[in-house]
């Protein structure tokens, strides 16, 4: 668990800061060195930079916040400011840029890490709100660390053999549990105000009447997903918004990207790997459209964010919100996939010690899941450090996830934590669980 004198004790927040931005490092490092040159300046979807971009961004960043906004210091290379601006130029345009090469990206952002940890071993951790309990330090980490799924995605999306591997998770025995878990109504507190690294999104914290649901024990599985394509689902209007099913007859959609039916059965692409589609792994690749669909085939609904959380967060017993389902305690292995340690879910129903108090299990890991809420801010919001993270977003455009991916590291996954994404996004490590009202009877 984190102690408390870690929120305050200099040298344990120094120690916390260092410990992820190593992390962080370590997997960018990963990431950009399992391929060669031209594949790192290749774009490899229009939907995602190169890799190299994303490189060189990670170090601007960092210098912006941890070098300039933190230290005061002079801007080392102020020309490429606008080059990694990820306001100024969409990914699709990127290719087209000046951007530094391979060696010149890489020995930027290592020039500016070495500078930046100067910084943190003499900080102070007070003083504003950006240096408090080493905020700013703790905001470049999730930011690496969000890149590093962002071209972790962009991996999966590249043609041509497997450049990264990892082992699979521990197989797990056939979930046998209940179906579905009863929330009972009541209130809870959403948000955050104490978790130090915590973005602004999260923030505050603020009570939340919640009437009572109930929500699937397990993310949905490819075998539960698989029926509803056999019944049909995909070619009946019935189970889509208008606009989702312009969208999947527009592109002939017909499964989940990366999925491929042969010789009866259905495959799917991995990270340069074909295989048979696992029937227990929870089903990923899934825009919010296909998650509506599905929910509304089986009689259910996605969960707002809120009942989303309220599943994830609350403890009756105590009746309290707790940063994690398990409790306070930082993720470990046994509580879920995180990290990228994997390449791919666990069974549904893996890592009984990470449910919630009420057995709801995989909250936290494996996959990005869908709600049916838009990203909103809460009330008394309040951008910082900049209004480009969250508040440029704010609108029924974007709808929320929760709960990250096996992609995802502990540092940049929370209780609290909440992702966005347009409806139509698939290549995203998105998947889903449904719920439905307690008025409404057994399933």
């Amino acid at each position: 668990m984190t102690a408390p004198d870690s929120l305050t004790d200099p040298e344990s927040l120094r120690t916390r800061a260092l410990d992820a931005l190593t992390t962080a490092r370590d997997r960018t490092a990963l990431l950009t060195s399992c391929v060669e040159d031209p594949e790192l300046t290749a774009q490899h979807s229009p939907l995602m930079s190169p890799l190299v971009w994303d490189l060189a961004h990670i170090g601007n960043q960092e210098e912006l916040w941890l070098l300039r906004e933190v230290a005061g210091r002079e801007a080392m290379r102020p020309e490429i400011d606008g080059l990694y601006d990820a306001f100024e130029h969409p990914r699709a345009a990127r290719p087209s840029l000046p951007l530094l090469p391979p060696a010149e990206a890489r020995q930027y952002a290592a020039e500016v890490r070495g500078r930046a940890l100067d910084v943190l071993e003499s900080a102070a951790f007070q003083g504003t709100r950006l240096t408090e309990a080493g905020f700013a330090f703790g905001m470049i980490a999730q930011h690496e660390q969000q890149h590093d799924e962002t071209m972790l995605i962009t991996h999966q999306l590249r043609k041509g053999p497997a450049a990264l591997t990892a082992p699979d998770p521990a197989p797990a025995p056939l979930f046998t549990g209940p179906a579905e878990v009863l929330v009972p109504e009541g209130p809870f507190v959403m948000g955050t105000s104490t978790e130090p690294w915590a973005l602004d999104n999260e923030r505050p914290a603020h009570r939340r009447m919640v009437p009572a649901f109930f929500i699937d024990t397990t993310p949905v599985t490819n075998a539960a997903y698989q029926a509803f394509i056999e019944d049909g689902g995909y070619g009946d209007r019935r189970w889509w918004t208008p606009e989702g099913w312009d969208h999947i007859r527009a592109h002939d959609i017909e499964a989940p990207l990366f999925w491929r039916r042969e010789g009866g059965q259905w495959l799917r692409r991995r990270f340069g790997v074909t295989e048979v589609v696992p029937p227990d792994e929870p089903v990923l690749h899934v825009c919010w459209y296909e998650a509506d669909a599905y929910a509304r085939w089986a009689g259910r609904r996605l969960p707002t964010e809120e009942e989303w959380e309220k599943a994830a967060r609350h403890d009756p017993a105590a009746d309290r919100s707790t940063r994690y389902p398990w409790g306070d305690a930082d993720p470990t292995p046994e509580h879920a996939n995180l990290g990228q340690r994997h390449l791919r879910p666990a069974p549904a129903g893996s890592y009984p010690a990470g449910a919630s108090p009420l057995g709801v299990r995989q909250l936290i890991g494996d996959v990005w899941e869908w709600t049916s809420s838009d990203l909103l801010p809460y009330p008394g919001f309040v951008a910082f450090p900049y209004r480009e993270y969250s508040e440029v977003f704010f609108g029924p455009e974007y709808k929320v996830l929760r709960g990250g991916s096996f992609a995802v590291d502990p540092v940049a996954c929370r209780g609290t934590f909440r992702n966005w994404d347009y409806p139509i996004r698939r290549q995203i490590f998105s998947g889903f669980r449904t719920a439905r009202d307690a008025a409404l009877g057994g399933s």
